[in-house]
């Protein structure tokens, strides 16, 4: 449907685009990307015939762009741009009355009743419709910029064009939007080519991306391949992390912020309290945890972790817990980098384990530490086992790599376990 070949230009005296080529087909959402004054606005603006390129093509179904008389471009091609705040004193149903302007016939275009169907459906799927009769300057930005977007979709087009369409939208109003364009996009077979800012929003909707740089291609793809973390990184000049999306297999990104002065408190004894009720370590940061354990499993940021011992006590809801037999079987230690707190489930074959790491941690290391444990536990015991393990990380200071993490928690395992053994709390 649409086809960029070797695009130039820019503006009077001032080169903006290099050679820039892709092509989106029907159903395609693609994606716009780069920072600030990388080209993206400057190539939707080509892509509409707003700017003429110095050198290149655009072709439409196939046709140069500039073979299009502005009323056919019209009927085919429809722009959302960012909210202006200039606006007209026209109404909601008239501003979308607009978009069926290229289709109209007659001296005076004025809409029949096929016009107004496809008006009402604009409105009503953009939800704009409850308020048709209100003025544009009695609106939010976010509010216009649904209207704006059902004006567009009145026009019926095959290709929409499209300028950061979440900007002044509130979350619900992001996913709705973007949920809509995407249904329609497949259900009409719709090309869209969208301005992104929100990398991960970009990531999660598009086929396909587009990454700009200085007016050139740094990338174009699949998602995965565009948003790699070192390109990313060099493009936009911050630092950030790619992570997979817990959901879908999309990928996002975290960003980093400069970090504080690395804490000089270590997780140790001196943030216990064992009770006749529970024994809680409450650290003085929320720590990254990855938890097997009866309340707070999975992976997380914690403060409070807590061996408990009756069902009655209920604060255990808002921690890291797992039921335990009595204050009388819970141990502890410190050993290299680990703190080690140990506890006799309500059998007394089930050993629950908590081990506080004093370093930084990859995802890796988590679950070499979780297998370590498991097999440290098993051994110590010569039992196959159960009980919770939780591994909780400062996420400070050095990081502790995940063999080294293996080789702490089996001999700090072992020895931890063997207390117990002679005290005759396990059987």
């Amino acid at each position: 449907m649409l086809q960029v070949k070797g695009l130039y230009g820019g503006y009077p005296g001032f080169r903006v685009l290099e050679n820039v080529t892709f092509s989106a087909a029907p159903g395609e959402l693609f994606g716009i990307l780069g920072p600030n004054g990388s080209g993206k606005t400057t190539l939707l603006k080509m892509i509409s015939g707003l700017l003429t390129p110095n050198k290149g093509e655009i072709l439409i179904n196939g046709k140069p762009l500039q073979n299009y008389s502005t009323k056919e471009l019209a009927k085919i091609t429809a722009v959302l741009p960012q909210v202006a705040s200039e606006v007209f004193a026209y109404t909601v149903r008239e501003t979308v009355s607009l978009g069926r302007y290229a289709h109209q016939r007659g001296l005076f275009g004025r809409t029949d009743s096929q016009d107004d169907l496809i008006i009402d459906e604009a409105m009503a799927l953009t939800g704009v419709k409850i308020f048709q009769d209100k003025l544009l300057n009695e609106l939010s930005g976010g509010e216009r910029q649904r209207v704006f977007l059902a004006q567009a979709l009145a026009q019926e087009p095959k290709v929409l064009l499209l300028d950061e369409p979440t900007n002044h939208l509130d979350l619900s109003f992001q996913k709705d939007l973007l949920d809509l364009l995407k249904k329609w996009t497949l259900e009409h077979e719709l090309t869209v080519v969208s301005i992104f800012h929100d990398l991960n929003l970009a990531s999660l909707y598009c086929d396909r991306l587009l990454l700009l740089k200085d007016g050139q291609i740094s990338a174009i793809g699949k998602t995965d391949d565009v948003l790699e973390e070192e390109r990313i990184r060099e493009v936009y000049k911050t630092t950030l992390e790619v992570q997979p999306h817990p959901k879908v297999p999309k990928p996002q990104m975290i960003l980093l912020p400069e970090e504080e002065e690395v804490s000089t408190i270590k997780i140790d004894e001196s943030f216990l309290e064992i009770t006749d009720d529970f024994a809680e370590l409450i650290s003085p940061f929320p720590l990254k945890v990855m938890a097997a354990s009866a309340n707070g499993a999975g992976i997380g940021w914690h403060s409070r972790f807590i061996m408990y011992f009756s069902d009655e006590f209920n604060e255990k809801e808002s921690a890291v817990a797992m039921p335990a037999t009595n204050p009388e079987l819970v141990h502890f230690q410190t050993y290299e980098q680990t703190f080690i707190l140990a506890s006799v489930g309500r059998t007394q074959d089930v050993v629950n384990l908590c081990i506080f790491v004093n370093g930084n941690l990859s995802d890796e290391a988590y679950l070499q530490g979780i297998i370590a444990a498991s097999e440290a536990r098993a051994l110590a015991t010569g039992k196959s086992g159960s009980g919770g393990i939780v591994i909780a990380s400062t996420q400070q200071g050095n990081p502790v790599e995940g063999e080294m993490l293996g080789n702490f928690i089996r001999e700090g395992v072992r020895e931890i376990v063997g207390k117990l053994k002679s005290n005759n709390d396990l059987v």
